[in-house]
């Protein structure tokens, strides 16, 4: 996600919020209000958000990423006084926060979610100090949606099995320097093995509740499990909506700024 991620319909997906309402933050944008409530079980991300809020870190910031039928995505420092057409992302509040992903949270149309880098460097899955995204996704069709569901397991196996092998990566060399193919046949059986049973812990299976938002109010299925969710929109939809539709660079930048002007707690 980060580069150095209706209305009756709705209101029943998401849970009856305003009567439980936990803590609440309106931010104010150039193309109008959105307030968000935080969720109480991912309390290392609510509580750094806070902080940040309170700093006035995010007054004044822009949303430097945006993508239709994806997400909108802010928390770079530098977009406070960055020229027309800079390309932003790179930077943030200088640390990272633990992973706090919890299976009955994903990634609905509204929900809030921290960035963070890719699984490369950064297997732990750390979320990014202050980058978060609002997601938009899009409505599927049943059908769409499971043939999706087997494309994100095909890539979460593919990803698992190449970094078994990275693993053995000195062993297998020396096998084929050698060409012992009976050699290499046995690891590449050791590696399928390895990677069916683990591939269970990061393999996508969704729930019902999953299934009847993802086929009515929308999101982005493919992030499940992967970034933490720690918030969702209670007001504001269709500024979510203005938002995503704005025209962007090759970058995925707003030609025109997208300003959050202020960020604070009801």
């Amino acid at each position: 996600m980060k580069k150095i991620i209706y209305v009756l319909a709705f209101a029943a997906m998401m849970g009856g919020c305003d009567r439980n309402r936990g803590t609440v933050l309106r931010m104010e944008t150039s193309l109008g209000d959105i307030r968000l409530r935080l969720y109480d079980e991912t309390v290392v991300h609510r509580e750094n958000m806070l902080k940040l809020v309170r700093e006035g870190y995010y007054n004044g910031m822009l949303f430097h990423r945006v993508i239709q039928d994806f997400m909108i995505q802010a928390g770079d420092p530098n977009s406070k006084t960055a020229r027309t057409g800079m390309l932003l992302g790179d930077k943030d509040a200088g640390y990272t926060l633990k992973a706090e992903i919890e299976p009955g949270y994903f990634h609905k149309r509204g929900v809030l979610a921290a960035a963070r880098e890719s699984d490369e460097v950064n297997p732990e899955r750390c979320s990014s100090g202050s980058h978060f995204y609002i997601v938009k996704g899009k409505v599927y069709t049943p059908e769409e949606l499971a043939a999706t569901v087997d494309k994100i397991n095909n890539r979460r196996y593919t990803a698992l099995f190449g970094r078994l092998k990275q693993a053995r990566e000195g062993e297998i060399a020396k096998y084929q320097l050698a060409n012992d193919y009976d050699a290499l046949m046995r690891i590449n059986g050791e590696l399928s093995e390895a990677a069916r049973e683990q591939f269970e812990a990061v393999k996508l299976v969704l729930s019902e509740e999953q299934v009847k938002a993802y086929t009515t109010v929308g999101g982005t299925p493919h992030l499940d499990g992967e970034y933490t969710v720690f918030g969702e929109v209670v007001e504001g939809l269709e500024v979510l909506d203005r938002i995503s539709a704005e025209p962007t660079d090759e970058n995925n930048r707003p030609l025109k700024d997208v300003v959050i002007r202020k960020v604070a707690v009801e």
